[in-house]
């Protein structure tokens, strides 16, 4: 049985990076369609489609010689989308719609576990979504757009947990995601900054991310899952940090100076682990590899714009 030919949008990116080789080691024809935003270069040997995602007319192009597309372009994270909303919802969500008009096939949709905003219970998929964010607002409409479509039944979408470690070899590393920028912070010598503490936040190893993404493409799953390894409250990532790195003098801080990112929501992720998928990566696992690729000295400036979305977008385009 021929495997189904997959685009991958957004392919270059964070997830992508991993996702693209992981795909191609199993056998799959594999495109990666992507603007190259963070990055000046795609050299690996997969095939590439420089483009974005609101030219509608290089997509319509090529869009229906795949089976699937893996959506994963995006103007990701809450800063970065109040930066220009209305860049923010032609891209997040506008493509969207245009995606399920106009595509035949499977799509396979990142969204976020931020569209839930506040929730003090452990939270499935049958939760409110209660978005307090122009990027989680764009998730949740999204989502219904997908779902909602004449051909929502066959289509899926992952509400992902915060990410963090490292994917591939090659894709940009993010900073902005907590457990990376904490871990940055430990790297440096710098105190790991807790504002409260006791928010909650569901975590997931950024190439657990894609091991689920081929998993639900392997076993043909459709619908709506969140996707998480664990949850995590603030002030337990950075004491997962120290215990980590116990052998090193890492100080951590607390403020009860009130934080902007209000978020706070614990998720059950037994929906889709029921198919059979589980977590491979640990929160230790990831501290580890960040601190080791910093304290080496592979990352030239970890301050740099460039890992951290909404910095890199204000320092190219404002």
């Amino acid at each position: 049985m021929r495997k189904p030919k997959i685009l991958i949008l957004g392919g270059a990116g964070y997830i992508g990076g991993y996702l693209t080789d992981l795909l191609a080691q199993n056998g799959y024809e594999v495109a990666v369609y992507d603007n190259l935003l963070y990055e000046t270069r795609f050299l690996k040997n997969i095939k590439f489609i420089y483009g974005d995602v609101r030219d509608y007319n290089k997509l319509s192009s090529i869009i229906n010689d795949f089976d699937i597309v893996i959506a994963l372009a995006g103007i990701v994270g809450d800063e970065a989308c109040a930066i220009s909303p209305a860049v923010a919802k032609a891209v997040n969500t506008d493509s969207t719609k245009w995606l399920t008009d106009n595509f035949k096939g499977k799509i396979i949709f990142a969204s976020s576990c931020s569209v839930y905003g506040i929730n003090n219970s452990l939270i499935d998929e049958s939760a409110s979504p209660n978005p307090l964010s122009l990027y989680a607002e764009t998730k949740v409409a999204s989502e219904r757009i997908i779902l909602d479509s004449p051909n929502g039944k066959n289509h899926l979408v992952f509400r992902f947990g915060t990410l963090f470690g490292i994917g591939d070899e090659h894709a940009r590393l993010r900073f902005d995601l907590v457990v990376n920028a904490l871990t940055m912070k430990a790297a440096l010598g710098e105190p790991l900054i807790i504002f409260g503490g006791g928010q909650w936040r569901p975590i997931i190893h950024v190439k657990d991310v894609a091991e689920a993404i081929m998993y639900s493409i392997q076993k043909n799953i459709c619908g709506l899952y969140n996707l998480s390894y664990k949850n995590y409250m603030m002030n337990n990532i950075a004491q997962e940090i120290k215990n980590t790195l116990a052998d090193k003098p890492i100080k951590v801080e607390y403020t009860n100076l009130k934080f902007e990112d209000m978020r706070n929501y614990r998720v059950s992720s037994e929906k889709f682990k029921a198919h059979g998928w589980s977590p491979k990566y640990e929160l230790r696992h990831g501290i580890s590899e960040i601190y080791r690729k910093i304290n080496e000295g592979r990352i030239k400036e970890p301050s740099d714009p460039i890992y951290s979305n909404a910095s890199f977008i204000k320092s190219r385009f404002l």
